[in-house]
Formats: structure tokens, sequence, C-alpha cells
């Protein structure tokens, strides 16, 4: 039988990893809010969550350098250190992704995303929120099961990953068709069309590297 090594310790690192979770989901909330304030002309709090988002990242800052302070060398891990390390940083990378992309906009606020976009690169939004959500709940039951290691658990987390790469994968096709519908437009100047193609790599990143965080959680099941 195999022994829960999380109880070994005082404070498991995944409490640490759960709340830099919950901090990411804070964050994509404050996003979503801040994209359907600038696609709304009746919204004037934009930069309110523009600053809300960067105030939030710097709060994921602050718990990531306690993970990785509160983890000495020698310290018994019921997974690899480097592998959580590894996590850390993909979870991490979503709220680069988010704070990225308020930045790019932020640019050029006016006219920003073009009104003939606006239903699609809405949807986009919508479709790279949705995997956040599930980040959290991935962290959460990864706890329960290198607690007990009990095997249905580790199925239920596995779950959640093939979840976050379906769903990183239909903002792909968002992605793809927003990418063809603005290249259609026309006529169109070139700095809208440059402008608009970051504005859609940035946002679609930000489903990326929260498929990659459920990758980089499924190895660690793999140990």
């Amino acid at each position: 039988m195999r022994i829960p090594f999380m109880k070994m310790f005082v404070t498991s690192p995944f409490e640490g990893l759960l709340e830099h979770a919950e901090k990411v989901k804070e964050c994509a909330w404050a996003f979503q809010q801040a994209m359907e304030c600038h696609l709304s002309d009746r919204c004037k709090s934009w930069e309110k969550f523009q600053k809300e988002v960067i105030t939030l990242e710097h709060e994921a800052d602050v718990i990531k350098r306690r993970i990785r302070g509160h983890l000495p060398k020698g310290t018994l891990l019921p997974v690899d250190k480097f592998q959580l390390f590894r996590y850390l940083r993909e979870q991490d990378k979503v709220l680069d992704a988010v704070k990225h992309t308020l930045e790019w906009l932020s640019y050029r606020p006016d006219p920003g995303v073009p009104k003939e976009l606006e239903k699609e690169y809405a949807l986009l939004v919508d479709a790279v929120i949705a995997p956040i959500e599930e980040l959290a709940l991935m962290v959460a039951e990864a706890r329960t099961y290198f607690n007990t290691f009990q095997e249905p658990q580790r199925v239920k987390v596995k779950e959640i990953i093939r979840k976050l790469r379906e769903m990183e994968h239909e903002a792909d096709q968002l992605e793809a068709e927003l990418n063809r519908k603005l290249f259609a437009i026309c006529p169109a100047d070139p700095i809208t069309v440059i402008h608009m193609v970051r504005l859609v790599e940035t946002t679609g990143e930000i489903a990326d590297h929260a498929e990659n965080a459920g990758d980089m959680m499924r190895a660690m099941l793999a140990k």
C-alpha cells in the first residue's frame, strides 16, 4: 500500500497551487468584464477592470514566490519538485496572457475591435475563460489525489485534463474563424488587421497555457 506522503507535510504544496489557481480565476473574471465593457458603447469602466487585472496579477506573484520559497532543497514531495514548478509556471502564464491581451488592446482602444468582428471576438473571450474555470477544480481534485492516492480520484483529475484539451481546441477553432473573417473584411486598413491579428493571438494564448498546465498536471499524475 502506498503511503500518503502528503500527510508528512504541515502544509501541502497543492494548497498554494490552489490559492494561485483561484487568483487566476479571479483575474479571468476581471478580464471577461473588461472585454464585455470594451465591446459595449455604454461602458466607461474599462481602465478600472484593467487595473484590477494588474492588481490580481501582482497578488498571484506573491503566492507564486511563496510556493517556491517554501520548497527548500531536500523537501519530501509526492511529485517531482521541478514538475511542480513547471506546472506553476504554466498556470502563471495564463495570467501573463490575460495581462498582455489587455495591454495590447490599450495601445489602440479606439476603434479597438471592429464592429464586424465583435460577436466572434466575444465568443473567443468566452471560450478562453472556460478552461480557466477548470484549472482551480483540477488543482483541488489533484490535491485530494496526492493526499490519498486513490485511483478513482486520479481518473477524475484526468477527466478534467481531457476537458481542458477539448476547450482549448474549441478556442483554436474560434480563433481561426475570427482570422478568416478579419481578412475577408473589405476595406480594412493594415493597422486594424495587424492590431486584431495580435489581439486574437494573445487572447488564444490564454487557453493555450491553461491546456499546457493540464499537460503538466498529467505528467505529475504519471509519476
